[in-house]
C-alpha cells in the first residue's frame, strides 16, 4: 500500500487546523456527540441503577401479590429453591387515639410484617416526628406500632402515646421516614401504620369478608429467582388464580412514570435537535471546505499526484479529524452528564453505578457517522477537479453530490438518530420532520425568489433594493441553500422556546402546584350542602364535587360480558369488578372530549373514556348495561373522553350526561387543596382542617396525597433544569448554522462587491445592499421556520408528549423579526470583512 496519502493527508490536516478551516466542522460534530454522549451517558447509569434498586423498591427481588393468603404452592416451592421469603398483609382500617387524648380517629393503612422484613432495602425512622430519619433493619416490637408522621399529626399523639386499632391497643415508638416496598395503591396514600406479625391476631381485624391484600415476597441468587419468577408466571396462567399476580415496578406509580417517560423524552429530543442542526452545519461548512481548496487539488494533480491519493488523503484528514472531534465530544459529554445526576439527585436515591462503554462507542460512531455521511461527499469532488484549472478558473467547480451517496449517508444517520431517540414516534417526528421541513423551505423560497425578481421594479425602487434583488436572483441556488438552511436553524430554536414556554407550560398544568391534595370519599347525599359550607369555611374556593355510584357492567351490546371473554389481564380485572360511575349535565372542565359529542341532560346517553373504551374494544353507539345496586341501567356510549390520570382531579371512566339520576344508590367524592397549617400560639398548634372535617363528618373518608404531589412536582422541577440545561447544546447547534448558512456565499459576495467597488459603488450603499439582503434572507427563513415549528410542535404535543397544546398566532409575526435579526448580526459578525478587504486584493484572489 502505498503510504504518501497518510502523510499528504496529515499535512493537509495540521494546515487546516492553522488556517481554522476546520474549525466549524469540529464545532458542529463535537456539539452533537457531546448532546447525545451526555444523555446517553446519564440514561445509561440511570437505568443501571434502576435496575440494581428495582429488588430495593419491591422489598424482595420477587414480589406475589394476591386477595387472600398466598397459595401454599407458591411458599413450598420458594423453600424448595432454597430462597428467603416472607409474608406481609395490608389493608385498610381506623386508627383511633383515646378519650383522655383526644379520641380522633383516621383511616389507616395496615401493615403487618414479620422479623426479616423488608428483604431487600432497609426502612427510614425516626424517634420523634421532627426528627431525622435513620436507617434500620429492625421492626416493630410486640405491643408496639410504627407510624406516618402524618397519622400523629392527624390524631394529635406524640411518639409514646397509644394508638387503638380493633381489639388491641399500641404504643407508638418510632416515626416512619420511608418505606422501600410501599408501593401506589389507592389505599397506600393512607398513613401507614406498621405492627409485627405476631399481633395481627390479637386485633380481630380480618374477619371471613376484609379486604386485605398479602404480599409474598422472595430473595435470592438470580438463577434461583429467575426460576420461580418463571414457574410462577405459568402457575398462575395454568392454575387460573384470581386475585394472584407477580408485582414489578411496573405496578408503582402511574403519575411518577408519566413524569420520567416525558423527561426522556424530552431529553432525546433536545439532543436529537442538536444532531440534526450539527448535520445541517457540517453539510454547508464541509461544501465551503471543498470550495477553497479547489485550487490546491488542481496544483496537486499537475504536480502528478493521481486521484485515487488525493481521494484518500481527504479521507484520513477527515476521518482523523473527525474521531478527534467525537472524542472530544464524548469527553465533554461524560463531564456534562454529571450536571444532569446533580440536577436530577433523588429520582435514584443511591448512588448510581459506573456507566458502561457503549455511550463511548455509540458517540464515537455517530460524530463519524455524521462527519463522513455529511461532510465527505462534497469534499471527495476534490480528487476529480481538472489540472486545467490552474489556468482556467472556470472549469473543475463542485458538482451537487450524487444522490446515492447523499441517500446512503443520510439513511444511515437517520437510523442511528431513531434509535437514540430511544422512542420510535419520538425519533420518525423529529428526523421526518426536519426532512419535511427541509424540502418545504427549498420550494418556499424558489418561489419567494422568483415572486420577489418578479414585484420589485428596477425604474421606481431604491438602488440598493433593486441590487439586493438581482444578488438573490442572481444566484437562486445559494439563496435556496442560504435560506433552507438558516430557517432550518430557526426552526431547532423556535422549537426550543416552544419547549420552553408553551410545552412546559402545558406539562406543569398537568399536575401544577396548587392541584387537589385531598380526595374525600363516602359524603351521603343529605351531609352535600353542609360539606361544602365546610370547605367554604375554611377558605376552600375550589373543589371538585360529584356523585359516585358503584355500578358493575353486565353487557355489551345487549350481550353478556365475564372476564374470560377477554384476553388482556387489565380488560379481565376491569370486567370482573365494579366501576365507580358518575354524572353531571355538563363535561367536566378537566376532561376533552375526543368523538362524539357531550349533549346535556341527554337520555340513554353515556361517556367514557378512551383508554377504558380501547381496552374493552368500545366504540360509539355501543349499548352498555350497568348492575347498579340490583337496578338495571342500559345506555348508549354517545362520546368518549380524554382523561389526564396525572392531573390529581376527580375523574370516571363511565359518566352519565345527566342533572339527575334517581332511585340508585349514591354517595359523593370530593378534591381539593387543603388550606395551609396555622401556624402555632403559644406553643400549641390548632387542629388541624383535616381534623375538623373528620370530627364534622365521621362517616367521611379523607385520603392525604399531598407527599404524592410534592414527589411528582419535585421530579417535574428537577426534569425541567434539566432539559434547560441541554437546551444550551441545541442553541449552540442553531448558531452555528446560522453563521456557516451567511458565511457560506462570503467569497462569491466579495468577489461581487468587489466589482461593484471597481466600478464607483460607495461603500454605504454597499452596506444597504448586504443588509436588505440579509434582512429579507432572515425574514422569509424566519416566517417559514415559525409555521413549520407550530406544526413539529403541535405534532410533539399531541402524539409524542400527550399535550393538548395550541400555538400562538404572534410566532410567525415574531419569528420573522428573531430571523432578520439574527441573520443580520450573523452578517455583521461574518461578512465584516468583504467590505473592509482591498478591491484589488480580492480581484487578485478570484483570478
Amino acid at each position: 500500500m502505498n503510504p504518501l496519502f497518510l502523510k499528504l493527508g496529515w499535512r493537509t490536516l495540521l494546515r487546516d487546523l492553522r488556517a481554522g478551516e476546520l474549525r466549524l466542522l469540529i464545532v458542529a460534530v463535537t456539539l452533537a456527540v457531546a448532546a447525545l454522549t451526555a444523555v446517553g451517558f446519564f440514561a445509561d447509569r440511570l437505568k443501571g441503577g434502576l435496575q440494581r434498586d428495582a429488588r430495593q423498591l419491591l422489598g424482595g427481588d420477587a414480589v406475589l401479590r394476591s386477595d387472600g393468603v398466598t397459595p401454599e404452592v407458591f411458599i413450598a416451592k420458594a423453600r424448595s429453591l432454597g430462597l428467603q421469603a416472607i409474608s406481609t398483609v395490608t389493608f385498610p382500617t381506623m386508627g383511633r387515639a383515646l378519650e383522655a387524648d383526644g379520641g380522633a380517629s383516621k383511616l389507616v393503612a395496615f401493615k403487618a410484617v414479620p422479623d426479616g422484613y423488608p428483604l431487600r432495602g432497609s426502612m427510614t425512622v425516626a424517634d420523634s416526628v421532627e426528627g431525622a430519619g435513620a436507617a434500620t433493619r429492625d421492626i416493630p416490637a410486640p405491643g408496639t406500632a410504627w407510624a406516618d408522621a402524618s397519622l400523629l399529626d392527624a390524631l394529635g399523639l406524640k411518639v409514646g402515646q397509644t394508638l387503638l386499632m380493633g381489639d388491641a391497643s399500641f404504643k407508638l415508638t418510632r416515626v416512619i421516614v420511608q418505606e422501600p416496598d410501599r408501593g401506589a395503591g389507592f389505599i397506600n396514600f393512607s398513613p401507614r401504620v406498621m405492627v409485627n406479625s405476631t399481633d395481627l391476631p390479637a386485633t380481630k381485624l380480618i374477619q371471613p369478608a376484609s379486604r386485605t391484600n398479602y404480599r409474598f415476597a422472595v430473595a435470592g441468587t438470580d438463577a434461583a429467582v429467575k426460576t420461580y419468577v418463571q414457574w410462577a408466571t405459568q402457575e398462575i396462567k395454568k392454575s387460573e388464580l384470581r386475585g394472584v399476580r407477580l408485582e414489578s415496578l411496573e405496578s408503582g406509580s402511574p403519575e411518577m412514570r408519566q413524569t420520567l417517560d416525558r423527561a426522556e423524552k424530552f431529553l432525546n429530543l433536545v439532543a436529537l435537535l442538536a444532531a440534526l442542526l450539527s448535520a445541517v452545519a457540517v453539510a454547508i461548512v464541509a461544501r465551503g471546505f471543498a470550495a477553497k481548496h479547489l485550487d490546491d487539488c488542481a496544483m496537486l494533480r499537475v504536480l502528478g499526484q493521481p486521484q485515487r491519493t488525493i481521494a484518500l488523503a481527504y479521507t484520513f484528514e477527515f476521518v482523523l479529524a473527525g474521531m478527534a472531534a467525537s472524542a472530544l465530544g464524548v469527553v465533554i459529554g461524560y463531564a456534562v452528564h454529571y450536571g444532569f445526576v446533580l440536577l436530577l439527585a433523588g429520582l435514584v436515591e443511591t448512588v448510581l453505578p459506573a456507566a458502561t462503554f457503549w455511550p463511548v462507542l455509540f458517540g464515537m460512531g455517530m460524530g463519524l457517522t455524521l462527519l463522513l455521511a455529511f461532510g465527505l461527499p462534497p469534499v471527495l469532488q476534490l480528487a476529480q477537479v481538472p489540472p486545467l484549472r490552474v489556468i482556467r478558473r472556470d472549469v473543475g467547480n463542485l458538482r451537487p453530490a450524487s444522490l446515492a451517496v447523499l441517500l446512503v449517508g443520510v439513511l444511515g444517520f437517520a437510523a442511528l438518530l431513531v434509535a437514540a431517540s430511544s422512542d420510535l414516534k419520538l425519533g420518525l417526528i423529529a428526523v421526518g420532520g426536519f426532512a419535511g421541513a427541509v424540502a418545504v423551505f427549498a420550494v418556499a423560497s424558489f418561489a419567494a425568489v422568483k415572486v420577489l425578481r418578479a414585484s420589485v421594479s428596477e425604474t421606481t425602487a431604491p438602488r440598493w433594493l433593486v441590487l439586493a434583488t438581482r444578488q438573490l436572483s442572481a444566484r437562486p441556488a445559494y439563496a435556496v441553500v442560504q435560506v433552507s438552511a438558516l430557517a432550518v436553524g430557526l426552526l431547532a430554536l423556535m422549537l426550543l422556546v416552544l419547549l420552553r414556554t408553551d410545552l412546559i407550560s402545558s406539562w406543569r398544568r398537568a399536575t401544577p402546584p396548587d392541584a387537589p391534595n385531598r380526595f374525600v370519599i363516602n359524603v351521603q347525599p343529605e351531609q352535600g350542602e353542609a360539606f361544602q359550607q365546610a370547605l367554604r369555611d375554611g377558605g376552600v374556593t375550589k373543589f371538585d364535587w360529584y356523585p359516585m355510584i358503584r355500578g358493575r357492567l353486565v353487557a355489551v351490546n345487549g350481550k353478556a360480558v365475564a372476564p374470560d371473554d377477554y384476553a388482556d389481564d387489565r380488560a379481565k380485572r376491569l370486567v370482573d369488578r365494579e366501576f365507580n360511575l358518575s354524572h353531571a349535565a355538563q363535561q367536566p372542565s378537566h376532561n376533552q372530549v375526543v368523538a362524539g359529542r357531550w349533549t346535556p341532560d341527554e337520555a340513554g346517553a353515556l361517556s367514557v373514556e378512551d383508554g377504558l373504551a380501547s381496552t374493552l374494544g368500545l366504540k360509539l353507539g355501543d349499548s352498555l348495561r350497568f348492575d347498579i345496586g340490583g337496578q338495571i341501567s342500559e345506555a348508549k356510549i354517545t362520546s368518549l373522553r380524554k382523561v389526564d390520570w396525572g392531573s390529581m382531579r376527580v375523574n370516571f371512566f363511565v359518566m352519565y350526561p345527566v342533572a339527575t339520576m334517581t332511585d340508585v344508590p349514591v354517595s359523593y367524592i370530593s378534591a381539593f387543596r387543603a388550606p395551609e397549617r396555622k401556624a402555632a400560639i403559644n406553643g400549641e398548634r390548632p387542629r388541624s382542617f383535616d381534623n375538623e372535617l373528620v370530627k364534622a363528618f365521621p362517616n367521611i373518608t379523607n385520603v392525604d396525597m399531598s407527599s404524592t404531589i410534592a414527589q411528582v412536582q419535585r421530579v417535574l422541577d428537577q426534569v425541567i433544569r434539566a432539559v434547560e440545561y441541554l437546551f444550551g447544546f441545541t442553541l449552540a447547534a442553531g448558531l452555528v448554522v446560522l453563521f456557516a448558512a451567511i458565511t457560506a456565499t462570503r467569497e462569491e459576495r466579495a468577489k461581487e462587491f468587489a466589482i461593484m467597488r471597481a466600478v464607483g459603488a460607495r461603500a454605504s450603499l454597499l452596506r444597504q445592499v448586504q443588509r436588505a439582503e440579509l434582512a429579507g434572507v432572515g425574514l422569509l427563513a424566519g416566517f417559514l421556520a415559525s409555521i413549520v415549528a407550530l406544526a413539529v410542535g403541535w405534532g410533539l404535543a399531541r402524539y409524542v408528549f400527550d399535550f393538548s397544546w395550541t400555538g400562538s398566532w404572534t410566532v410567525p409575526l415574531l419569528g420573522s423579526l428573531a430571523g432578520a435579526a439574527l441573520a443580520l448580526a450573523a452578517g455583521w459578525w461574518g461578512l465584516r470583512s468583504v467590505l473592509n478587504t482591498p478591491v484589488v486584493e480580492t480581484l487578485r484572489k478570484a483570478q
